[in-house]
């Protein structure tokens, strides 16, 4: 446990040396979801139905945006290959360093996220659900999103590759998380979503850190 918190505090205190990078993802979410009333129209009954959609996509979109940098900067300077050789589970260091992602890039968007919901004049009544869906399907977007960049770290153009490997494997995690919130803003039952949002993240978390490793060593090899 001291190992992953030490790889937790390591990559975070690198994260605030280059809070510039880590301004993108943050910056992107907040411009996609203020050019959406200007870009498709302002009338608040079409907004609020589109609102889960639009800031779902964004999210993911940001997520996408920020995944580079995940393994880059150790592989850039050499000690990726540093962690390979020392004696503390990869797994554990990868789960370090994707909670880590999720705390600089995920967190800050499901902060701003009830605040833009009412610029999309979201029903106060669905916020629950959506910052809820957030705080399940957005870890399982970092943990995807690890395996993806870890196969494809040793590649000056990773980047494109990363995005057409791990988009297929979001758009379960988009339906059901808008589908849930969605549901919330019709007054129904988003339980069923929820549920199965919750049942991904269980499994994103016990596999894809093990799958993780295996890619970063399959790629340093």
């Amino acid at each position: 446990m001291s190992a992953l918190l030490a790889v937790v505090r390591r990559d975070l205190l690198l994260a605030y040396r280059r809070r510039s990078e880590l301004m993108n993802p943050l910056v992107f979410f907040v411009i996609v979801i203020t050019l959406f009333p200007l870009a498709v129209s302002p009338a608040p009954n079409t907004l609020s139905q589109m609102a889960p959609g639009v800031i779902w996509i964004s999210a993911l979109l940001a997520t996408l945006l920020s995944l580079e940098s995940l393994f880059r900067s150790d592989f850039d300077d050499g000690s990726l290959e540093l962690l390979l050789l020392t004696e503390t589970p990869l797994p554990l260091i990868v789960m370090g360093k994707i909670i880590s992602h999720w705390l600089v890039s995920s967190l800050p968007l499901i902060i701003l996220a009830p605040a833009l919901s009412q610029l999309l004049y979201m029903p106060v009544e669905a916020l629950g659900v959506l910052m809820l869906s957030l705080l399940l399907g957005t870890p399982i977007l970092s943990l995807l999103g690890a395996v993806g960049v870890a196969l494809t770290v040793g590649l000056k153009r990773g980047g494109v590759l990363v995005s057409l490997l791990v988009l297929p494997l979001y758009i379960p995690i988009l339906i059901f998380a808008v589908g849930a919130v969605q549901s919330a803003t019709m007054g129904m039952d988003s339980g069923f979503q929820l549920y199965l949002l919750g049942a991904m993240f269980a499994l994103a978390l016990t596999l894809s850190p093990f799958a993780t490793a295996a890619a970063l060593r399959i790629s340093l090899s």
